[in-house]
């Protein structure tokens, strides 16, 4: 045979063991995965094995607040060192939440047109002038600038999510923007939904904040909270959220509490339940001296006295500093530690506190209930905060019953459907059928290993996929077999049958899969979900069906010939 044959079929043999490789311990789950040269193997969908689905809405109104307040405050410096004096920027309180105005009052009215020139040429692409009456500009954000908050809001959102259901221990999640303002999410195999939800959904502010029990004694803030809600109990129903509840209440006494203060409250927990079963209010100052950002690291630690868990903090330089020039100048002060607006604890600093280190202690529960939740609020706070409320719009749990279902009916399905093809590919053209049932099993072979290989999630629409791919590479065969018919009945040799046969046809194949092919990429590129995944499938199972119908399929052709004197006198086609 010809050296270039036996280049071939070294590389379908590599190529093959290889697959058979990858495969193994999707075939074999029990095997030791050390053992094994390839240790990934093919992921479920949710559909498949179950999970959790979600749909998550974005609370864009205090994203934008939030977000004008701040960039308000960077326009007063900018134009303070540039000669033009703010006297105060301020948020507009009646404005509408999905389109924020900041009242900005300039310090000599002589310069409103110079104001307004330099706020058009630096920061013309944020602000846009509402109305202006003499020192005072109403500005609101641009359409652009909104558009830009929303999504950076939104990509911010899923990196976050991804970084901490890596850490919740969830393989192949899918997590991706649904429209402008909703977050998708797919957990398979999740089966503790609630910690799932409760760990997405936190939005991980963490802020250190001094407790002002100088100002107003923690009796006379509780009595005056009774004395507030005795009054006004239509504002406060028992199925209150406790974030609208802290709202509502700082609302109605921002004219009572202390200047620059406010409330918060820490959920009590019984010890045995860990249930909430209470709630203690503090007042806090509205000043935050120490936040999230400036952490290091959040893990995991245990009390070697009481042999509790505990979050450990280790702040960066700029935040260790800042965190011991907070504890040195409030010594004897009770020093809060907010997650998410509510206090988590607010031990006495008994000294300044140097070298970046801190402590989160959980609520006294039993060991187990104490250890999920410190694991889960290191995760939080190690991954970050998200930059918004999420609203959970929708949920679906798909149980694992309904997709071991739909791994039976899928096997079963394949089994048949296999072995119908192979029954009439070998009924129909013999022993020619034998070298296609062989080609398609290597196909089937070779889709499993590059998915595996891809680290992939298998789901139902992408074993559709993969069947279509399948189906076309049947079609790849039967279009050679009938053209090398074709050839013997014009009188050539089986030899020259074959060539001519495979040589015509390849450019055929090709056309058809091309065309398929550019359908797939466009779905891959503007599908999600479900779309995507098919597309994924398809693209893969076109290009193993080119690769074992038109090269496969004559390597093993070539060898038939020139071992069988029988088959070069007679083709069984």
């Amino acid at each position: 045979m010809p050296r270039s044959w036996w280049y071939r079929t070294l590389l379908l043999l590599f190529c093959t063991t290889i697959g058979i490789l990858h495969i193994i311990p999707t075939m074999f789950p029990k095997l030791d995965a050390k053992k094994l040269p390839v240790k990934h193997k093919i992921n479920l969908g949710l559909d498949l094995q179950g999970g959790l689905y979600l749909v998550l809405g974005v609370e864009f109104p205090t994203v934008y607040r939030e977000s004008i307040i701040r960039n308000a405050k960077t326009l007063e410096e900018d134009m303070k060192k540039r000669g033009t004096g703010v006297k105060s920027a301020e948020l507009v309180a009646n404005s509408a939440p999905s389109d924020p105005f900041v009242e900005v009052k300039i310090e000599d009215p002589a310069k409103a047109e110079e104001f307004r020139s330099k706020l058009k040429s630096d920061w013309g692409s944020i602000f846009r002038v509402e109305r202006q009456s003499g020192d005072s500009f109403i500005l609101g954000f641009t359409s652009e600038h909104l558009a830009y908050i929303q999504e950076k809001t939104v990509s911010q959102s899923i990196e976050v999510i991804r970084n901490r259901i890596d850490e919740f221990g969830v393989s192949e999640p899918v997590i991706t923007s649904h429209g402008k303002d909703r977050i998708l999410i797919e957990l398979p195999g999740i089966q503790d939904v609630e910690r799932a939800k409760s760990l997405i959904g936190q939005t991980a502010k963490l802020e250190f904040k001094i407790v002002q029990d100088q100002s107003l004694s923690p009796k006379a803030l509780q009595d005056l909270i009774d004395k507030t809600i005795a009054g006004n109990k239509d504002k406060f129903p028992e199925e209150q959220k406790l974030s609208d509840y802290v709202r509502v209440l700082n609302s109605m006494l921002a004219t009572q509490l202390p200047a620059g203060t406010e409330i918060a409250f820490e959920r009590i927990k019984d010890p045995a339940t860990n249930n909430i079963v209470g709630k203690a209010p503090y007042l806090l100052s509205k000043q935050v001296d120490v936040t999230g950002e400036d952490l290091q690291d959040a893990f995991v630690s245990v009390d070697q006295q009481d042999n509790m868990p505990f979050v450990s903090l280790n702040f960066n330089y700029r935040g260790a500093e800042k965190f011991a020039e907070v504890t040195g100048a409030n010594v004897r002060k009770r020093l809060a530690i907010v997650l998410d607006g509510v206090v988590h604890s607010a031990p006495v600093l008994q000294e300044k506190i140097g070298g970046g280190k801190a402590r989160i202690t959980m609520g006294r529960g039993n060991y187990e209930a104490t250890l999920k939740e410190s694991t889960d609020l290191a995760i939080v706070v190690r991954a970050g905060g998200l930059p918004a409320q999420l609203q959970f719009q929708e949920e679906r749990v798909v149980g694992p019953s309904l997709g071991a279902d739909s791994i039976r009916d899928g096997k079963v399905a394949s089994f048949v459907s296999f072995a119908l093809i192979f029954f009439f590919m070998f009924l129909y053209y013999r022993g020619s059928g034998l070298i296609a049932n062989f080609a398609l099993a290597l196909n089937g072979l070779f889709i499993l290993a590059i998915l595996v290989g891809m680290e992939a999630t298998l789901t139902l629409p992408g074993s559709a996929g993969s069947a279509l791919a399948l189906g076309m590479a049947v079609d790849a065969n039967i279009v050679i077999y009938e053209r090398i018919r074709e050839e013997l009945r014009s009188g050539k040799s089986v030899m020259a049958a074959v060539d001519m046969g495979f040589a015509r046809a390849s450019s055929t194949i090709i056309d058809a899969n091309l065309t398929t092919a550019i359908a797939g990429l466009v779905l891959m590129e503007f599908g999600t979900g479900p779309v995507r995944g098919f597309a994924v499938t398809l693209l893969v199972g076109l290009a193993t069906s080119m690769f074992t119908a038109v090269f496969a399929s004559k390597i093993l052709f070539d060898l038939w010939l020139q071992k069988s004197d029988r088959a070069r006198k007679a083709l069984s086609i």
